[in-house]
Formats: C-alpha cells, sequence, structure tokens
C-alpha cells in the first residue's frame, strides 16, 4: 500500500536536508551579490610589513563567543577579486578569522594595488613578483591576524592556482603554520623537509599541468614521513571552485566535495 506524506512534512524535510547540505562559497558571478548580502563584519586593513612596506588586506570575522583560528586567503593569479573575498567570508561563516591579503599592494599605478590594474595587468604583475616577498607579506598578515584579541593564535593557509603553490611553499618555509590547503596549485620542486604542517591537496582531473607535479611530492612527504592528502575529482578542470558551472557538472560535483573537507581539515589542525 501506497502511504500519503503530508505536504507540510515535505516541506520540513526538504527544510532539514538544505539546512544540513554544507555552504559553499559562490562562484565568480555570485561574489559580489553574496559579499553585498553577508551578515558577516568585514573590512579593509592595513598590515605593515617592514618599513615603508605594507599590505591592503581583507579581513572577515565569524560569528562566535570563542576564539577562532585564522585562515589566511591566497588569491589567484588574477590578484584580490571579489570571489576571493567571498571565499573569505564564506570561511568566517565557516568559524574562521579569514584575512586575504592583496599581493599587489604597492605595485600598481601611483603605489595601488589590484583595484589599480585590469585583469591582464594584475597577472603580468604577479608573475613578476619577488617569492621571498611575496612569502613574507602572507606570513606577517598571517600573524598580524593571529595576534586579533579573537583568535586563538593558530593559523592556516588556503590557496587557489598561482596562490595553491604559495600554500604549499609556505608549508615548507613557516615553521609554525598550522595548516596548509592547496587547491589546483603546482607542488614545490624541494624543501619538503621543512614541513611540519599537515598539507591537503585538491585537484582537478583535468588540470595536466598542474597535477603532473603531485606524485613526486607525494612520493617525497611519504618518504619524510609528513602529512599529505590529497584528492583528484574526475572530469573537474583547474579553477573548479571559482567556476562552479563548468565541465558539464563536473566542477560543481568537485566543488561540493572539496569544500567541507577543505573546512573539516582546518578545524582539525586548527581548533585543538
Amino acid at each position: 500500500m501506497n502511504s500519503i506524506v503530508p505536504l507540510a512534512a515535505l516541506s520540513l524535510a526538504a527544510g532539514t536536508l538544505a539546512a544540513q547540505a554544507p555552504a559553499l562559497p559562490p562562484d565568480n558571478a555570485g561574489a559580489a551579490a553574496r559579499l553585498e548580502a553577508s551578515p558577516r563584519h568585514g573590512e579593509w586593513v592595513k598590515v605593515g610589513v617592514a618599513p615603508g612596506d605594507s599590505v591592503t588586506a581583507w579581513v572577515a570575522y565569524p560569528e562566535r563567543k570563542d576564539k577562532a583560528p585564522v585562515v589566511v586567503v591566497i588569491h589567484e593569479i588574477f590578484g584580490l577579486s571579489a570571489w576571493v573575498r567571498s571565499v573569505a567570508d564564506q570561511l568566517a561563516a565557516d568559524g574562521f578569522i579569514a584575512i586575504a591579503p592583496d599581493l599587489l599592494s604597492g605595485k600598481g599605478p601611483g603605489g595601488g594595488g589590484t583595484e589599480s590594474v585590469d585583469q591582464q595587468e594584475a597577472t603580468r604583475l604577479i608573475r613578476e613578483l619577488d617569492r621571498r616577498e611575496a612569502l613574507t607579506r602572507i606570513r606577517v598578515t598571517g600573524l598580524w591576524a593571529a595576534q586579533r584579541p579573537a583568535a586563538n593564535g593558530k593559523v592556516g593557509v588556503v590557496g587557489y592556482c598561482w596562490g595553491g603553490a604559495m600554500s604549499f611553499l609556505l608549508a615548507t618555509d613557516w615553521e609554525g603554520l598550522g595548516a596548509a590547503v592547496v587547491y589546483y596549485g603546482t607542488s614545490p620542486e624541494s624543501g619538503y623537509e621543512a614541513v611540519q604542517a599537515p598539507v591537503l591537496g585538491l585537484y582537478g582531473g583535468d588540470d595536466a599541468r598542474v597535477n603532473a607535479t603531485v606524485p613526486a611530492a607525494q612520493a617525497e612527504m611519504s618518504r619524510l614521513g609528513k602529512r599529505f592528502e590529497v584528492e583528484t575529482y574526475e572530469g573537474a578542470g583547474h579553477g573548479f571552485l571559482r567556476q562552479q558551472d563548468g565541465r558539464d557538472g563536473a566542477n560543481a560535483r568537485a566543488a561540493a566535495a572539496a569544500w567541507p573537507r577543505t573546512v573539516a581539515f582546518f578545524r582539525e589542525a586548527l581548533e585543538r
């Protein structure tokens, strides 16, 4: 016999499932609207790095009574975009103090940053950045955030594309780093013996250039007894979190799986 489920019960069940579904950062097209509608406190700050050098950054704060860990969001080769800021906003929704530094600060016309150039020029300028300077700026920005009264003192990093490569590099360069997440970024050529933080690598299956650098990193991290978790999402392309409508649904499936894993990874490493 078929049973009839009241419409109200169906609505309640659907609402429960929606409430249980993990929230994701928006894709690129939805970033501005997400930021506009966000109930969380976000603000621009200027972080001093060295005499005569400072970095502009976007900080998003969570709503929680206890102290929160910090996650530094490292932007793509396009610079600090609205999409990167929306990722920081989602991390704040997930309970982290998220700070996204503009690594083009002072590099644009008239001492401007990403906002002073178009995407093509931002890409060119980022390719010319001094790697050591960029790593220092990211680390100092993270330490600044970790000293906020609402922070628990622990810092992780997550990066995308160019920023993903920088995230892995920071794991080889930052002794006090708590965790690193790499979204489709190339692996370092060396330095694995210095890694202390756990590393999570999230890759699109259809991203041959980046993925070619992963097996050697896995082998070296394994040989050294370092923690490097790797997930490759079948059919997804480079930049799948930013371009969730791509690859006939593969990018969306990758995003839906990768983001909850990212949040769980940071919670395990930084909340203890």
